[in-house]
């Protein structure tokens, strides 16, 4: 008879701890090196997508705790442009509920609905002035977060913030900031970069020593 699988390990209890455990996995999983035409349409050597970390347990586990400490205390919500912030803000409100915290999770659509009620936004919509936080994966130049912004102030909604896992660092931050945002981002895209450039590292063979 087969052994049942041992449980998996328990998350570090220390923010630094699981801070590197979730760099290490989105350059292990969601970063590539390589020529990429971006949804800008410019090409870039960097590929940053992360789903793979967002869709997995031990991902949405990692980001709920880490997202929500930069999530505004007195947010009723928090929200994103689908499909990369639809994760997200399942975490963050869930992990939210786990520490008593009132919270809601909103998913922003890329087009009104084409039947029904025709909205823009879907969850537990909470009442007109509130405040809500949008959630990203990756900031490049910021449009995504925007169009997501756009929709949310539209409702009647304030918002400030823009929380992302990773910034690109290309002109993002500012384009927000003169549509009076604030960007918070868990790392830049160089720690990334950096993170897997010394696992690359770690995984060549060593050399052969010469007699």
């Amino acid at each position: 008879m087969a052994s049942a699988p041992s449980p998996p390990p328990p998350l570090p209890e220390s923010v630094a701890a699981q801070e590197a455990l979730l760099l290490t996995l989105l350059a292990s999983r969601a970063y590539r090196q390589g020529t990429f035409t971006l949804a800008s349409g410019r090409t870039s050597p960097h590929y940053v997508n992360c789903k793979p970390v967002s869709l997995s347990g031990l991902g949405l586990a990692l980001l709920g705790r880490l997202l929500l400490p930069a999530v505004e205390t007195d947010a009723a919500a928090v929200a994103g442009l689908t499909l990369g912030a639809d994760p997200l803000v399942s975490a963050v409100a869930l992990q939210a509920a786990l520490e008593g915290r009132p919270l809601d999770a909103l998913i922003v659509r890329k087009e009104a609905k084409g039947h029904g009620t025709g909205a823009w936004l879907e969850g537990p919509l909470p009442p007109a002035g509130a405040r809500v936080t949008v959630l990203e994966d990756v900031v490049t130049s910021g449009g995504s977060a925007l169009k997501a912004v756009r929709q949310l102030r539209e409702a009647s909604y304030v918002v400030e913030r823009v929380v992302a896992i990773v910034d690109r660092q290309e002109g993002g931050a500012a384009t927000l900031e003169a549509e009076g945002l604030h960007l918070r981002c868990l790392f830049p895209l160089e720690q990334v970069v950096a993170t897997w450039s010394r696992q690359q590292l770690q995984q060549q063979p060593p050399a052969l020593s010469t007699p």
